[in-house]
């Protein structure tokens, strides 16, 4: 029972700290280029301003165009049900591991650019081919990383390799430090931050993932920008979970799951310094140079994967 109930906190904690999280890293950014910034809960009187207006639907809009929006937010609350935040001792993560995790982040992108054709715009087109440009490359680096740790732990279960990790034993192998350098190029791209895309702009020559979702109103946007900020939470907790584990309930016992959170906290509060760093020093990138951008990350992946036969 305790489980079910880490479960459901897991889901509600990301639900509702996702805006949060997007708020402190916009802030950040703020700061770090001399303008006043907005306040860190911005994001929730934006998502609550969307969900008070009405949708606007073209003609020709099908069931995948009105559909996709649920789609993605259901993927984004699965998700966080299966990444251990807290604690290891969630029921799905004895059926759920890394691949399934990968497959829904795929199916949420699939949907994303089937929307983004469904009206037949050109800029939803042109966002939706770029998007699958992106992807051709990223997820095969993402799965070589993920691969990386799991060879390392044994497992491809997420709360085996976290105790795995955790455990005393546990030391710094190459393999993982490569596998980490290809997480964060891969969540850069995942989540469309600079040098790969700029979510705050709507520039028709540099634009990937708004492209899609310019057709989208009220509360169908309000779920596709939430679903992005819980990508964005996900994709960093995924990391945390994976290469600094440190805090994570690995017991039964719902007294760490406090301090479970104090940890979860400081390492968000700390990865938004990192992107906002990130993203200062670095420009947007042109569109075809993303394919080195990504492909040093599948790079890096592989040779985390090399480092593993060779060296261990």
């Amino acid at each position: 029972m305790a489980g079910f109930i880490i479960e459901i906190l897991q889901i509600a904690l990301v639900i509702g700290l996702a805006p949060i999280f997007a708020g402190w890293v916009k802030m950040l950014k703020c700061w770090s280029q001399g303008r006043s910034s907005p306040s860190i809960l911005q994001p929730y009187r934006n998502l609550l301003k969307l969900f008070s207006k009405d949708i606007i639907l073209a003609e020709n809009a099908s069931w995948i165009f009105r559909f996709t929006p649920y789609l993605v937010f259901g993927t984004g609350v699965l998700v966080s049900a299966i990444i251990p935040l807290l604690s290891t001792d969630l029921p799905l993560a004895l059926t759920a591991d890394v691949i399934v995790l990968v497959s829904l982040f795929a199916i949420a992108r699939f949907f994303t650019a089937l929307a983004g054709m469904d009206i037949g715009t050109a800029f939803g087109g042109m966002g939706s081919s770029r998007e699958m440009m992106i992807a051709s490359i990223s997820e095969p680096a993402m799965l070589m990383a993920i691969f990386t740790v799991s060879l390392s732990c044994g497992s491809t279960s997420l709360s085996r390799i976290v105790e795995v990790i955790y455990s005393p034993a546990s030391v710094i192998k190459p393999s993982l430090a490569f596998a980490f350098i290809a997480f964060v190029l891969i969540t850069l791209a995942e989540t469309g931050r600079v040098p790969v895309d700029n979510p705050a702009t709507h520039l028709e020559l540099t634009m990937v993932h708004e492209a899609m979702i310019l057709e989208y109103s009220g509360r169908h946007l309000a779920l596709i920008e939430w679903a992005g900020m819980m990508k964005l939470f996900l994709f960093i907790s995924l990391g945390v979970a994976l290469f600094a584990p440190v805090g994570i309930a690995v017991s039964t016992n719902p007294a760490g799951i406090p301090l479970a959170f104090v940890y979860l906290s400081l390492k968000l509060g700390f990865s938004g310094i990192v992107i906002v760093l990130i993203e200062t020093g670095l420009a947007k990138m042109r569109l075809f140079r993303l394919t080195e951008f990504l492909g040093a990350a599948f790079l890096m992946a592989t040779l985390g994967m090399l480092s593993f036969f060779m060296l261990e």
